[in-house]
């Protein structure tokens, strides 16, 4: 009998161990874990992030926090966001604001070298966070307070609504109270030590973020946080009969505050947080908005916070929030719950995206839109990152499809077939995906037996 893989082993997308093991059934190879370095060298991220913490006085977890709360600290290759957002600080280039700018103004860096460098971007993020702190009339002593930089934080990210930046802000307090653990491009690991820190929210202390406040007409567990009226179609020409799905391209209160922007002319129905999967409204589902070009007069469009490079950014709270949001769309309107009905952005005829991209889990978002009524089988977690699902049981069998991350699977029954070694530890065990068509090794069933008790044979 082949033995199981031990309770309790890291499962994140951001370890290196598990990318090495999601790896095994590709064929590339895989990645050292490196030991943290004494010192962090001169070109490193960490230290860019010292550096820039001390040369403008920020706090050095404050200035990580932010850039982790806009992009997860990834440059996305010096890409801009929805909204011209660069760098893994994401500053902001558009007729509204203009951080890039001010950050080359600020550091004297070119403004290539501030969308491209990552040494740079953290730099004039730093720079700029501390004009605001100037502004805002923060002495040395306030700076040294992690808690009074939140109107500053809020200023930074968002320049749309005050509930939009207070959004902002509550989400890069709640990373200093989670702290930080990943890594960056290279293997790098950035890290914060989780901490609780008491914001002092100032201006934005009376600025509603909950349902009493700000809650959602059409959907009664989201917040309303309206879109400016130029960036939509008020009314509708057609009947509902799709829901369309996106990936912001940037973070959940940046793509808020966006839509709020007149310069836009882009906006959803719905945004969901990566995080936790709150939803915000900015469109009533009444009314047009300009999301997926051709479907606009017959589409609800829903925003997912995230980047579609990044498959860590699709989380289940957010897969369980939007598909409950999709059930309380298909119910309304009568839309059949299947995957002609709901689409990708990049599905809609006539558009040039490409989201919400190939990480997105259509089987097990999906499964829980239909509420597993649509198929059979029994529910188990997975682990690793850009799992094989193979025609047949073995390793040398087709590709058929993949699991992105830690996700949720139907099996419907299980095989011996072709060994799978890894680590020390073996598995001839397959578990049947009737969502994918496909087989994947039980050992990337999150489970202890390597013979998942309950499930038959195939």
């Amino acid at each position: 009998m082949s033995s199981s893989l031990p309770a309790g082993r890291a499962r994140t997308a951001l370890c290196a161990a598990v990318v090495a093991a999601a790896l095994a059934l590709t064929g590339q190879p895989s990645p050292a874990a490196a030991a943290p370095a004494p010192h962090a060298p001169d070109d490193s991220v960490n230290r860019a992030f010292e550096r820039a913490a001390v040369a403008h006085d920020v706090p050095r977890d404050l200035l990580v926090a932010v850039g982790y709360g806009e992009t997860r600290l990834d440059g996305h290759e010096g890409l801009p966001s929805q909204d011209n957002g660069y760098g893994m600080m994401h500053l902001v280039s558009n007729p509204q604001r203009h951080t890039l700018e001010q950050a080359a103004r600020l550091t004297g860096e070119s403004v290539a070298d501030l969308k491209r460098d990552t040494g740079a971007n953290i730099r004039g993020a730093a720079a700029v966070l501390r004009a605001l702190a100037d502004e805002a009339g923060l002495d040395a002593s306030d700076r040294d307070r992690l808690g009074a930089w939140y109107p500053v934080a809020a200023r930074y990210g968002a320049s749309g609504s005050d509930a939009a930046a207070r959004l902002y802000a509550d989400a890069v307090y709640d990373v200093l109270g989670g702290g930080v653990r990943t890594r960056v491009d290279g293997g790098e690991q950035v890290t914060v030590a989780p901490r609780e820190v008491r914001p002092q929210r100032g201006e934005y202390a009376g600025t509603g973020t909950g349902a009493g406040a700000g809650a959602s007409a059409d959907y009664p567990p989201a917040l309303w946080n309206p879109a400016y009226s130029g960036n939509y179609t008020a009314g509708r020409d057609s009947a509902i009969t799709t829901v369309v799905v996106h990936v912001t391209q940037g973070s959940y209160a940046g793509s808020i505050s966006w839509f709020q922007n007149p310069s836009a002319q882009v906006s959803a129905h719905y945004v969901v947080r990566s995080s936790d999967g709150q939803i915000t409204q900015s469109v009533r589902e009444g009314d047009t908005a300009w999301h997926a070009r051709s479907a606009n007069p017959y589409s609800v469009g829903v925003e997912h916070e995230g980047y579609v490079s990044d498959p860590a950014w699709f989380t289940d709270a957010m897969y369980r929030s939007s598909a409950a949001l999709t059930r309380h769309l298909t119910d309304r309107y009568g839309i059949p719950r299947d995957r002609a009905h709901i689409v990708g952005h990049s599905e809609v005829p006539g558009n040039d995206h490409t989201d919400p991209g190939p990480h997105w889990d259509w089987a097990y978002y999906m499964s829980l839109v239909r509420g597993d009524d649509g198929g059979t089988g029994t529910p188990f977690p997975t682990w690793g990152t850009d799992v094989s699902v193979r025609q047949q049981p073995s390793t040398d069998s087709a590709r058929v499809a993949s699991l992105p991350g830690p996700t949720s699977v139907r099996v419907a029954c299980q095989v011996h077939g072709g060994l799978v070694e890894y680590d020390g530890y073996s598995n001839d065990a397959w578990s049947y995906l009737p969502d994918y068509g496909g087989y994947v090794s039980n050992i990337f069933i999150d489970v202890d037996d390597a013979w998942l008790p309950g499930v038959p044979t195939c």
